[in-house]
């Protein structure tokens, strides 16, 4: 989220230690520096992590062209799940089963859903991302969009400088500074890294064992309930009351049930609560998302990313996949922008106006259906473009 303009103002009017982003880049780094020192580092250490820092262009670049996410989830988990990273993820889980099975007694998360991030992160660890994180990080902090954000993961990198365990000029990662092959920030690899091969330090990059186990950590430190399902097929009846579903509505299995709501390979589970979550409307693809399901989102903000990684779980750990029904077209990228706009000036809070079908846009959508008279499955089409 952009500072508003009058912090913006304030902040170029403070010295570098001071700044909270933005302004000319050398004084910025200065700050960090003696901000860094502030706070308990040597001199010598952050002289040495700063040496050779510079802005990536390409970071910036990467950071504002996330198209991808405006694809729907039929499209997208299509895309993003295949054949080749199901058996790769059947291999890996034979391969690394000591390591799965120490993961669920410590932390109580399931093979299937690490499988699933690392899966989609590195192509399991194949795909790490190129980035210079050190400058990744620097250059997304002087950047005005998310500051608060990613200055503190400088000061973390630079604890792990410290440790031994990241190298300034060499560490490599994504574009927005996560690490190894789960793709972590530096200040949750120190709340949550993991020696997981008992070599005396945590090495995201080039040890599993380690990624693995530092995933499980974080995840449980996130809320997974250990023990519980995330996220399951379901099938559902015409006449369901469409408005109850969503995120932003829960009730009890047995509830749930009692409408008519079923399992669609297994049971529900019982003694739960859960959301009735229709990705493509009333329509298409349907799945009862448990509490656990929302601990995602503490990964990964994106709705369509955070359903396909737990839809991809579930297949990981023996689901069938999904009935994709016949849904209804969606809109196009420039019909979504229109629809937020719209939204928007009716007084939603649809956040940014990106052409995403995030959580809030769905919401917003819904209470449009339900005052339009149409079915209220959260699902925009261009019938309700139209009405409004």
């Amino acid at each position: 989220m952009r500072l508003p303009a009058l912090a913006l103002i304030l902040a170029a009017s403070l010295p570098g230690a001071a700044r909270a982003c933005g302004g000319d880049f050398g004084s910025f780094v200065q700050g960090l520096k003696s901000e860094a020192v502030a706070k308990g580092q040597s001199a010598v250490t952050v002289d040495a992590f700063f040496k050779g820092v510079k802005q990536d262009g390409g970071v910036l670049k990467a950071d504002r062209s996330q198209g991808v996410f405006q694809k729907n989830f039929i499209d997208f988990s299509r895309s993003l799940i295949s054949g080749a990273r199901l058996s790769n993820g059947a291999r890996n889980a034979q391969k690394f089963d000591k390591v799965f099975d120490r993961i669920e007694r410590d932390y109580g998360v399931p093979r299937g859903v690490l499988l699933a991030f690392w899966a989609f992160e590195t192509d399991y660890g194949a795909v790490q991302g190129k980035f210079n994180t050190r400058n990744a990080l620097v250059t997304l902090a002087h950047d005005c969009r998310r500051p608060e954000l990613f200055r503190p993961q400088v000061f973390a990198a630079i604890e792990l400088f410290r440790r031994g365990d990241f190298d300034p000029a060499g560490t490599t990662g994504a574009w927005a500074g996560e690490i190894g092959q789960v793709q972590m920030l530096p200040d949750d690899i120190l709340r949550n890294g993991v020696d997981g091969d008992g070599d005396g330090h945590v090495t995201l990059k080039t040890s599993s064992a380690d990624a693995l186990a530092s995933g499980g950590k974080m995840l449980r430190s996130l809320g997974w309930r250990p023990g519980e399902p995330w996220l399951q097929e379901i099938t559902v009846p015409a006449d369901l009351d469409w408005s109850k579903t969503g995120l932003n509505h829960s009730a009890s299995t047995g509830d749930w049930g009692r409408l008519g709501v079923r399992g669609r390979s297994a049971p529900l589970a019982q003694g739960l609560q859960g959301s009735v979550l229709l990705p493509m409307g009333r329509k298409g693809p349907a799945f009862m998302a448990y509490p656990n399901f929302r601990v995602y989102f503490e990964w990964n903000k994106s709705f369509v990313y955070v359903t396909t990684a737990a839809y991809f779980a579930t297949r990981l750990s023996g689901a069938p996949a999904y009935e994709a029904g016949n849904p209804e077209p969606g809109l196009s990228g420039k019909e979504m922008v229109t629809l937020q706009k719209k939204l928007a000036a009716k007084g939603y809070d649809v956040g940014k106006i990106d052409g995403i079908l995030g959580e809030n846009t769905r919401e917003a959508v819904q209470r449009e259906q339900q005052r339009l008279g149409l079915p209220a499955d959260a699902w925009p089409t261009k019938a309700l473009l139209g009405k409004l």
